[in-house]
Order: C-alpha cells, then structure tokens, then sequence
C-alpha cells in the first residue's frame, strides 16, 4: 500500500494509479496552470504526509513539477520514461497510458530531493560523455534518464537534475556503462 499522497495532473491519472494500486489518495493539478488553492493544498498536506510527484513526461509535467517543488521542496520524485507513456493511439504523453508493471516499477525507484546536494559531477563530464552537445545527445540523455529513473532532462537542465536527485559519480557511471553497453 502507498502511504504517501501523490501528486498527479489530472482525474485520468488518479483512476490509472487506483486501478493499479487500489485505494491512493492523490492531488490533481488540474494541468500547468496550477492554481494556487492547489498549490496551498500541496504545502498544507506536505506538513503532515510524505508526497510523490508524479507527472507526465513532458514539458508541462516538467513545470508542474517545479511548481510543486516550489511550496514543498522535499516531496519525493518519480519518473515515469517517455516510452512508457505513449497512449495507444492519438493523444499526449501522460501517465493515465502507463502499465500496470511500468507503473510498479516506476514507484519503486522514487527518488528523494535535496538542494543542498552537491555533485562531484560536472557540465564537462557530460560533454565527455555525450550528452550535451552531438548528434546523437539528445537520445543519449533521454536512455540515461530511464536508466537512472530520473526522466528525461535537456543539456541545460541534465546537471541540475543530478544534483538534485542526489545522483553519485558512480551511479553516473554505472548508468553510462550501461548506455554503452546497449550500444555495442
């Protein structure tokens, strides 16, 4: 059973996770623009349960997600990979397509935030590696984000989210032995 409230963007993710999980209480964001009697929602409930951030892989997830880590910084993050919320037809990524095993797996691998992290890792180790920069960065970052569970990242913002989910120099290179692997 899920002990923590997660914070989904809308009615459709909340039914996918109760099917999958049964009884879990969530928030719903009502999409990007979340309004701030949500948001005082998000921080009231923060002071009295852990939270998990769980939205879709995409561009407005992404600004959910800083939105909520803004009036409750130490809720917990998942991550679920892009592939694994495409619908069956036409439609947007979101976490409402997920499987049942792929959202198991993904709430088995929440990570926790810490700002205050400081990484060994630099901008010029992911140069090094090829993710920032190149004509194959972008698909790089995208492989190294599902194999870290941390989601997919732009160069720009790669670093920070290492940081910030607290990701080790060696994970890091664990995570891009892997990469390498996969490509031989």
């Amino acid at each position: 059973m899920i002990q923590e409230v997660i914070i989904v963007e809308g009615r459709d993710d909340t039914r996918r996770l109760r099917e999958v999980f049964g009884a879990v209480d969530t928030i719903e964001t009502r999409g990007s623009a979340v309004p701030p009697a949500i948001l005082q929602e998000i921080k009231a409930v923060a002071q009295k349960r852990p939270l998990i951030v769980l939205t879709d892989p995409d561009f407005n997830g992404e600004q959910i997600r800083k939105k909520v880590l803004a009036v409750a910084p130490n809720a917990k993050q998942a991550f679920l990979p892009r592939s694994q919320a495409r619908p069956q037809g036409k439609g947007s990524l979101g976490v409402e397509h997920a499987s049942a095993a792929d959202l198991r797996a993904c709430l088995a691998h929440v990570l926790t935030t810490d700002q205050t992290f400081v990484s060994q890792l630099s901008r010029r180790d992911l140069v090094a590696a090829g993710l920032i920069a190149g004509p194959a960065a972008k698909q790089r970052r995208e492989q190294l984000g599902d194999l870290l569970h941390i989601g997919y990242a732009n160069g720009k913002q790669l670093l920070p989210r290492l940081q910030m989910l607290q990701v080790s120099v060696a994970d890091f290179q664990q995570a891009l032995q892997r990469l390498e692997d996969n490509d031989d």
